[in-house]
Formats: C-alpha cells, sequence, structure tokens
C-alpha cells in the first residue's frame, strides 16, 4: 500500500492515517508530495489531480485501489485489516468513537482556523490571542477538553478508548496544536496528551516534521520566516 502525503508540519489530514498505521503496525510506502501551492498550476494540484478525484492528500492506494479523504480511509483499513482492533471491540464504544471522529473530521472549524497546525512553530502569543479575541475558539477548546476528559475517565485510559485507536490518532492534529498554540487545558488531559505525543506513530510523525526544514509562507498566517 502507498499513502501519498502533504507535508507533515503541516498537513493535518494527512497524519491522520499516517500514524494510525505506523502505531498499527501497517506496513505502507509513504509518497510526498510537497505543498508549493494549491493552484491548479501548482505542482502539488498538478501531481494530485493525476491520481486522486479530490486532487487533495491523505490518499490511499492499495494494489490500484484508490480510497480518499482521511476518515474513508480509516474505515477502510479497519475493515482490510481487522486484527489490527482500530476501533473499539465493544460496540457502544465503537458507535461512540465513531461519534467523535465525525465531530472533528466536520467540526472545530474556529480552532482550526485560527490555529492551523505547525508541528515545527511555538506560538503561544497567537493562542492567547485566538482565545481572547474568538470565542469559538474558546467553545471548541472547552467542547475538546470536556470530550477528553469524559472518554479518559469512562475508559480508564491511556488513550481515549483505552488502547490506541481511531480515535486517537483522529484527534493527534488536535494535540499538536493545543501545544504549539499553548492552549490551556485541564491536568488529566495534558496528561493525555503527552501520553499520545510519546506513541511510536505519533513520535515518528513529530521527528519527520521536525526534519522539513520547509517554510511555507501560505501556511504562516503569524510569521515570515522560521
Amino acid at each position: 500500500m502507498k499513502l501519498h502525503i502533504g507535508n507533515k508540519n503541516y498537513s493535518s489530514w494527512s497524519m491522520r492515517p499516517w500514524v494510525l498505521m505506523r502505531g498499527t503496525g501497517i506496513a505502507f510506502e509513504e509518497v510526498m508530495v510537497r505543498f508549493d501551492g494549491f493552484a491548479p498550476d501548482s505542482r502539488f494540484k498538478q501531481t494530485m489531480d493525476a491520481v486522486s478525484p479530490t486532487g487533495k492528500v491523505p490518499l490511499l492506494d492499495d494494489d490500484g485501489l484508490m480510497v480518499w479523504d482521511s476518515l474513508a480511509i480509516a474505515e477502510y483499513l479497519a475493515e482490510r485489516f481487522p486484527e489490527k482492533q482500530l476501533w473499539p471491540a465493544d460496540r457502544a464504544a465503537r458507535a461512540r468513537a465513531r461519534s467523535v471522529c465525525a465531530e472533528m473530521h466536520s467540526g472545530f472549524a474556529a480552532l482550526r482556523s485560527a490555529c492551523p497546525m505547525n508541528i515545527e512553530a511555538s506560538l503561544p502569543e497567537a493562542g492567547a490571542l485566538a482565545l481572547r479575541d474568538h470565542p469559538a475558539v474558546r467553545t471548541d477548546l472547552a467542547r475538546i477538553a470536556q470530550m477528553w476528559s469524559a472518554l479518559l475517565a469512562e475508559y480508564g485510559g491511556p488513550m481515549l478508548f483505552g488502547s490506541f485507536s481511531v480515535a486517537d490518532a483522529y484527534f493527534a492534529p488536535v494535540v499538536m496544536r493545543l501545544r504549539t498554540y499553548a492552549l490551556p487545558v485541564p491536568a488529566e488531559v495534558a496528561a493525555y496528551m503527552q501520553r499520545l505525543v510519546e506513541q511510536p506513530g505519533v513520535r515518528a510523525w513529530i521527528e519527520g516534521a521536525l526534519a522539513e526544514q520547509d517554510f511555507r509562507d501560505f501556511e504562516e498566517p503569524y510569521r515570515l520566516h522560521r
């Protein structure tokens, strides 16, 4: 299998299936398509338009079967590798895990807009301004903290549903945002974030992001240079 991804420092949607596969031992070949812009004539768009109907990352190629969209990829992998138990085994827990992933997939627009993923950067001042000036960011942060705290209490940790699952992979980019922008969270949430960062797949992605040394100005609303 091949997984097409964008820059590890910036591409939150690429991060989700990558850390899921790496963290659960699903073998794949990484195909990096670095961002150079998203206009039709950009190299990124031309490359992805040739293989994906959406022209976006991530894209999973399983021997010619193309699966796009991070949530569809997660569902496909769960069916393809049932022994990996990518979703919780319990039906109720599985339904809840799917619900929170779908909520992430379609929600938290304010947080994603005000605090784009930028693993290499440290932007506490930008985070403080986002919280001060955007009530919707405060609402998103409160919902995330409440969600994670409730799941950790109910399922006992160390991950959201006990063991590492699609849900943890899906919220890994959110953890990256909270760290970059130093957004305040309760102690149990901060502890979960640290445990997730220490997961092998997440740690490997972070190391890759730090090694890229790519500064993309169109992904940098808060800096003019590194």
